[in-house]
């Protein structure tokens, strides 16, 4: 399974439920990948922590080579590099990919991100795509790799007016280069059960028939830890509210929807 974390709107958690989802899926025994094509690279500090900052090799450097022909290209292991935890591992993004944008889009290289997965698929058993708070040439790659696209949601107007563009986006996309992608679910980030705007804007999209999927995230500080120290909640308190409810969605997507 390839699941791509997209919303366009910024500051939603996509780097925070990508990582947390696929470390609950290597801790689980299965062969993961995380792949970060936000320039930010919140994914790669996330899982990597200091380690980025010596990385050989990244995303910046794999579509570089779709653009350079090279005789002896690098191969497309070298650009995945191994997290601390078992199973897990990352292609890293990195700073240049904003300025390669241009030249990817207009040398069409919207189809070398799927073709790089597809000859990866036999070493993973789930890949996880995060990218940038925009519809650009990354998410567009990412959309047109994946299978399945998990839309983080908090819970404002502006959020859901946003929703709407977004679930356009997603439909075109798969009309015109992907017809297996399919929206695997709206997942509710910082939930404040006891405010009454929270409740009424998921209620209000759960009746217009929207795919929400529980459980919904809880607001926590303890997440700001889990960023700070480079560890998934699993990995920092597996105990915590917080992070069996990752538990239980990563759980409720696999029996759903498969690994």
């Amino acid at each position: 399974m390839r699941r791509v974390v997209f919303n366009q709107k910024g500051g939603v958690g996509k780097s925070t439920i990508t990582c947390n989802l696929a470390a609950i899926s290597a801790r689980n025994g299965l062969r993961t990948l995380v792949v970060d094509l936000d320039p930010q690279g919140n994914s790669t500090r996330y899982l990597l922590g200091s380690a980025t900052d010596t990385l050989d090799a990244s995303l910046a450097d794999f579509f570089d080579q779709t653009l350079n022909f090279r005789l002896n290209p690098m191969a497309l292991s070298e650009f995945v590099a191994h997290s601390p935890y078992e199973n897990l591992h990352v292609m890293p993004s990195h700073p240049a990919l904003e300025e390669l944008q241009g030249k990817l889009e207009s040398r069409y290289k919207i189809f070398k991100l799927r073709e790089a997965l597809d000859e990866l698929a036999d070493d993973y058993d789930a890949i996880y795509i995060d990218t940038p708070p925009a519809l650009n040439f990354y998410t567009r790659s990412a959309m047109i790799a994946a299978n399945a696209c998990l839309i983080p949601f908090d819970c404002d107007d502006f959020s859901r007016r946003a929703l709407y563009a977004l679930l356009d986006n997603v439909a075109e996309i798969r009309a015109d280069h992907n017809r297996d992608l399919a929206v695997e679910g709206i997942v509710v980030n910082q939930f404040q059960p006891r405010a009454t705007l929270p409740r009424k804007v998921v209620q209000e999209l759960i009746d217009e028939g929207l795919p929400i999927v529980e459980p919904y995230l809880s607001a926590s500080v303890k997440i700001k830890e889990s960023h700070e120290q480079s560890k998934p909640m699993i990995h920092l308190d597996a105990k915590h509210k917080l992070s069996q409810e990752f538990v239980a969605l990563h759980d409720s997507l696999a029996r759903t929807y498969g690994t």
